[in-house]
């Protein structure tokens, strides 16, 4: 008979920390295309949506003040101080029997205005990926996010074009017709 899986005696093993890697840039690669393709303003994560950014915003009150510079970048040293952990703990528990995968990894951007990059990434919970792009979303602060996603799927199409012109250009030229 199976034991039940106890995480505060597991053993760090490379290859489930490889796996929970994989996830978290697939869902950094989803979000960042549904920023992409859907105006962030209307843009729903959950089904919790309206309770996460209530409570988000009066659990950390400081983030919700205009013009939401600590909304827009995030203070890794901040979430991470000893009264940082005591509330976050708090709102990520609260999340535990509501929210599937609360606590799981997410890579979020630290600087809303910026893609997905090795300096603008931290780990996080999914809770926490929820709360801060929820109220990102809604206060505009990913506007230029969705139009730098959009930027960059147009020449990502451009460049897709070209080439394919280019290879028929070849195959034609390789069967004597120019």
């Amino acid at each position: 008979m199976a034991t039940k899986f106890d995480a505060n005696n597991a053993q760090n093993l490379l290859e489930i920390e490889k796996q929970f890697a994989v996830k978290a840039v697939e869902q950094a690669q989803t979000y960042w295309n549904l920023l992409e393709k859907i105006d962030p303003k209307d843009l729903k994560l959950t089904k919790y949506d309206d309770e996460i950014y209530d409570h988000f915003i009066s659990t950390f009150p400081e983030l919700a003040e205009a013009p939401y510079d600590k909304l827009a970048k995030i203070d890794e040293d901040w979430m991470k101080s000893k009264e940082g952990k005591k509330k976050w703990r708090e709102f990520i528990e609260s999340y535990k029997d509501k929210v599937q995968d609360y606590n799981f990894g997410s890579l979020i951007r630290t600087d809303c205005t910026d893609e997905y990059g090795e300096k603008n990434t931290i780990f996080v919970t999914r809770i926490q990926f929820y709360a801060f792009e929820i109220a990102r979303n809604r206060l505009g602060l990913n506007a230029q996010a969705h139009e730098l996603a959009r930027a960059e799927a147009e020449k990502e199409r451009v460049k897709k074009e070209k080439e394919a012109r280019a290879k028929e250009r070849a195959e034609r030229k390789g069967k004597g017709r120019t």
